[in-house]
């Protein structure tokens, strides 16, 4: 049975040297990183490891003297940690991730998890790498937090497992709604023109994704799998479009690594058994989701160039994200029977100043090989058994008008 521990035996945990997996997005138990904050000297040499995502605030490299941090995604709260040498990056996909994780040599794995509606432990509302550390840590710690329910489809707590419980409440591990766009609603719109009834469907965060979601009213029978459930998702289930009915595997389920949105998002988690929270050697696995027939990976972009190749990370020479599991989903739904990917965004950057379609990107996130089509406002760029002069071509007419002319200018022979 777990024990339960108070404040003073966790900081007992510690010592210099150690390598401490972190829960990320929504499973970051805050309440825990506190009280580290609290007691810097209890933590000093320690080597952090989490993938946050924005919603994360907290630099683990700065909590104290020479600790650092291993991250595989980059957000603004690392930026100076980066920048001065404690936070390293690595670059892997999701589905590689889970990998390095469950062989890694995590000393301590710092988790969160919540009751459910029946008082059952459930970890949530993410857990997409808790598989992996359940696995590989010598020792974990789970934070139960009773500001929210923990999903009903979430992985119950081994409670024969030799864990660690310590009850900390925080705040509701809630992702800011994103403004949608004029422009995101006609990419929108083009999207939403692919999908078909029936379609199984995989999509990111950002407006362009909630945009999509939101212009699906007239479709029926939809499924979903995917890295991660927002409002819009829940909005599909509530209204009857997104049912799963017709999904090869997991029928009638909606499978996805998190929960990631409203306060109503988590009630709503609360409640519905067909939402199933699954890690990443799920999610993000290519011989789970070629079994899904009509597969559709929607994802966004940095920028794209005229070889088909996207960068979804670099910005002006900054990691300003990291490789997710964009491209976990995009080869995925080359294997699916009549799948397709998408990778829609707005052809221009920097309010019209900066075309994202480019003669060549920064950095290379997904190969040429595996952009099927790309969409902005201005079209649909349907690239799969293209030619390279023909992918130069399709993307050179969706980019912004006022770009056109000097990308056919780079397109030409001899530049």
């Amino acid at each position: 049975m777990p024990e339960t521990i108070d404040k003073n035996t966790f900081l007992g945990l510690f010592s210099p040297g150690q390598r401490v997996y972190v829960g990320g997005s929504t499973n970051e138990p805050t309440g825990l990183i506190n009280i580290l904050k609290s007691h810097p000297e209890r933590i000093s040499g320690i080597t952090f490891i989490q993938q946050p995502l924005v919603v994360n605030e907290t630099d683990l490299s700065s909590l104290a003297d020479d600790c650092r941090q291993v991250t595989f995604f980059m957000t603004p709260a690392l930026r100076e940690g980066y920048a001065s040498g404690r936070v390293d990056f690595i670059p892997m996909q999701m589905r590689a991730i889970h990998d390095y994780l469950a062989r890694d040599k995590i000393d301590i794995a710092l988790l969160q998890a919540a009751r459910d509606i029946n008082g059952i432990l459930r970890f949530g509302p993410n857990v997409d790498y808790v598989g992996a550390v359940s696995d590989s840590a010598s020792c974990m710690v789970i934070q139960i937090n009773s500001s929210f329910i923990a999903p009903l489809g979430s992985p119950k707590v081994n409670l024969d497992n030799q864990c660690l419980l310590i009850e900390v409440d925080s705040a509701k591990p809630l992702y800011p709604e994103t403004r949608v766009d004029e422009t995101s609603r006609q990419i929108g719109n083009l999207v939403a023109g692919i999908v078909r009834d029936g379609n199984c469907l995989q999509t990111g965060i950002g407006a362009a994704p909630s945009a999509i979601l939101a212009a699906l009213g007239n479709r029926s029978d939809l499924g979903f799998h995917g890295g991660l459930v927002d409002d819009g998702v829940m909005q599909l289930v509530k209204n009857g479009n997104l049912t799963g009915i017709r999904k090869s595997i997991d029928t009638g389920k909606h499978v996805a690594g998190m929960a990631l949105g409203s306060a109503a998002l988590l009630d709503w988690a609360a409640e519905d058994g067909n939402f199933v929270l699954r890690s990443a050697d799920y999610t993000h696995e290519l011989s789970v989701i070629q079994q899904l027939d009509n597969f559709i990976s929607i994802n966004s972009a940095v920028e794209i160039d005229l070889f088909g190749q996207v960068n979804a990370e670099v910005t002006a020479g900054r990691q300003v994200s990291g490789t997710g599991g964009a491209v976990d989903f995009m080869r995925a739904a080359k294997l699916s029977r009549n799948g397709r990917s998408v990778v829609a965004m707005s052809a221009t950057a920097r309010r019209g100043q900066v075309s994202r379609i480019v003669p060549r990107v920064e950095m290379v996130t997904a190969l040429r090989t595996d952009v099927d089509m790309v969409v902005t406002e201005f079209g649909i760029a349907r690239l799969k058994d293209a030619s390279l002069a023909e992918r130069a071509e399709l993307l050179i007419e969706i980019a912004h008008p006022d770009f056109r002319d000097q990308l056919r200018e780079a397109a030409s022979p001899g530049n």
